[in-house]
Formats: C-alpha cells, sequence, structure tokens
C-alpha cells in the first residue's frame, strides 16, 4: 500500500459537520436561484427587458443578483405564488364542477331509459311510445 488511505477513524466528527453544513448551504443556494429564476419569469408585471435584465444580473454576479433580488422583490414573491397557486385550484375547480356536470346528464339519462324500459316490461307503454321518448331522452 503505497498511497495513504483515508479511514473513518482519519476524519474527525467536525469535519463531517462541516461538510454536511456546506452541502446543505449549496442545496439550499441552488433552490433559492432557480425559485428566483421562476419567480422572475411566473411575473406578468415585468417586461420583457426587466426579466433580462434580472435574469443577467442573477447568472453574471449570482450571490448580489439574489440578494438584490430578496431585498427589492422579495416581499412579492409569496404573494405571486399564492396568487399561481389560487388561479390553479380555480382552474381544477371548474374542471371538476364541468365533469361533474357531465356525470350527472348521463346519469340523469340513463335513469330515463332505465324507468322507461321499466314501464314498457309492465306494459304502460307501448313499444312505439317507447322509441318516441327514447329518442327524446338521447337528443
Amino acid at each position: 500500500m503505497n498511497g495513504s488511505v483515508t479511514l473513518a477513524y482519519d476524519y474527525p466528527l467536525l469535519s463531517v459537520f462541516w461538510s454536511t453544513f456546506w452541502l446543505f448551504m449549496w442545496i439550499l443556494w441552488f433552490y433559492l436561484l432557480f425559485r428566483i429564476i421562476g419567480d422572475i419569469f411566473r411575473d406578468d408585471t415585468l417586461s420583457g427587458w426587466i426579466k433580462a435584465g434580472w435574469i443577467i444580473f442573477v447568472i453574471v454576479l449570482p450571490f448580489l443578483g439574489v440578494f438584490v433580488y430578496v431585498l427589492v422583490r422579495g416581499r412579492g414573491m409569496g404573494r405571486r405564488d399564492a396568487d399561481a397557486l389560487q388561479a390553479r385550484q380555480e382552474i381544477f375547480d371548474a374542471h371538476i364542477r364541468r365533469t361533474a356536470a357531465q356525470d350527472v346528464s348521463r346519469t340523469s339519462q340513463a335513469d330515463e331509459l332505465v324507468k322507461l324500459s321499466r314501464l314498457r316490461e309492465h306494459g304502460d307503454i307501448s313499444e312505439e311510445e317507447f322509441q318516441r321518448a327514447k329518442g327524446k331522452v338521447l337528443s
């Protein structure tokens, strides 16, 4: 064994904590960076040139750009996130209402056809009346 081998007992506990801390900070930094870039693109009040300026500022001078963005526009980030979440929820609710209304109309048509077939089976209506009523229900 010519090279040095680093074993677990050669790596002090404080160094493990310090490495874990820096790894966490690195992940947190990228999360914040991507969150800010997403907020820049999501904001409809900014013009294209201002968005481009913020993106260049955040990419060219990342630490300064992110900190300045958080100081200048940080308060509105939460509001924009909440507005976007509310808009998505309203779209989802409208879709559910529309789908439920379609299912209700289908169910009522099916119920009407079942009632008509029972009336025909009991002899309360003739085959001709059944076909006419069925045509009205399905149209």
